[in-house]
């Protein structure tokens, strides 16, 4: 038994009478669904695209008056259905520069590969640009476009899900952690490798950085805010106990005004650094709101504020024999003492 699709929305819903950019992606998400056969209705629909029942009424509508979709609902499988089996949308409903952005993002996903949200991501977008398939031309950009590969570090996916389910729910969890070796900025002393812990924190945002996904958390054992890598979590155990978290709350307010990446420092520090040979691309970049460039006879000089100690310290020792910090002390000292490491290791023997 077959029913007119507009007996199964609000019949006294106004229609569309123009498609929303934002829209677009959505209208081919239901195309697809629909055509597969599975015979999705308005909630499934609403529900698996995490949007509202009226925005999905709406779009059948559209759909079906304005594109000419033959949608027919199966009063007995509770479910959309094209009459016509082989009609799909054409691409003609999205723009030129619509169809570039999609595509490009699917090259974008590459910078997620080894996380759980890559697949499912990648899939997705693949599903809304499937109509436009046919049309040989329409991935020109993929070999003139590239996203170089980068080193990442793989995320577990039971670990990402549970994680990610906490941030949901704002649900304590429980998992081993091991921190990584560092130099305690006071003493100059090297801190050996941590032991394998117990922690239990309150996830509060994850964190993209370099290839590498971070859980921002409060710990509760410290009573402190802190930076946990994903990848060197294990054993994680959601808990049923659950917590607030302050209005307003966000890292990127905690991370001061430069733009190195994760990294939150509990001390703010005025860096100055010269920078020799071509300093074009350095020049060409904001690296802190408050940064000043001066010119100089071998090169420039470079001053901001920042609260990203260890981040600064990496950046000026990826730019070898070009870059000299200048102040502050620390980071002059531990420049220093980095040099002469890397010294010793060019003059030890084997």
């Amino acid at each position: 038994m077959e029913i007119k699709t507009s007996m199964m929305y609000n019949y006294y819903m106004k229609p569309r009478k123009s498609l929303p950019k934002t829209a677009l992606p959505r209208i081919y998400f239901i195309d697809d669904e629909i055509a597969s056969g599975t015979y999705p209705n308005a909630s499934d629909l609403a529900k698996k695209y995490e949007t509202s029942l009226s925005s999905i009424n709406r779009d059948i509508a559209y759909m079906r008056d304005m594109m000419g979709a033959p949608i027919v609902y199966d009063f007995f499988k509770k479910g959309f259905y094209y009459s016509e089996k082989t009609f799909r949308l054409p691409a003609a409903y999205a723009t030129a520069d619509d169809l570039l952005a999609l595509g490009m993002a699917k090259n974008l996903m590459e910078l997620y590969r080894d996380t759980p949200i890559h697949e499912s991501a990648l899939n997705l977008l693949e599903n809304i640009t499937a109509p436009l398939q046919g049309d040989l031309n329409n991935e020109w950009f993929i070999n003139r476009i590239v996203i170089p590969k980068t080193a990442s570090a793989p995320v577990n996916t039971e670990i990402w899900n549970s994680i990610i389910h906490s941030l949901r729910e704002n649900r304590t969890i429980t998992f081993q952690y091991q921190g990584a070796k560092g130099i305690n900025l006071h003493t100059q002393e090297k801190i050996r490798r941590p032991k394998l812990e117990m922690r239990r924190a309150r996830p509060y945002q994850l964190l993209f950085d370099s290839s590498a996904w971070y859980l921002f958390a409060y710990d509760e054992d410290r009573e402190k805010m802190r930076m946990f890598a994903l990848s060197r979590i294990t054993d994680v155990s959601l808990k049923t106990d659950t917590f607030t978290i302050e209005e307003g709350f966000d890292y990127r307010s905690l991370e001061g005004a430069s733009y190195f990446g994760v990294y939150q420092g509990r001390k703010v520090f005025r860096f100055t650094i010269t920078i020799s040979g071509d300093t074009r691309w350095i020049s060409e970049r904001q690296w802190a709101a408050d940064q000043h460039i001066q010119e100089t006879k071998t090169g420039i000089k470079l001053s901001f504020t920042s609260n990203q100690f260890e981040k600064v310290l990496d950046w000026v020792l990826s730019q070898g024999p070009f870059a000299r910090p200048l102040a502050p002390k620390a980071l002059v000292e531990r420049w220093t003492a980095s040099i002469k490491e890397m010294a010793k290791m060019l003059n030890a023997k084997g």
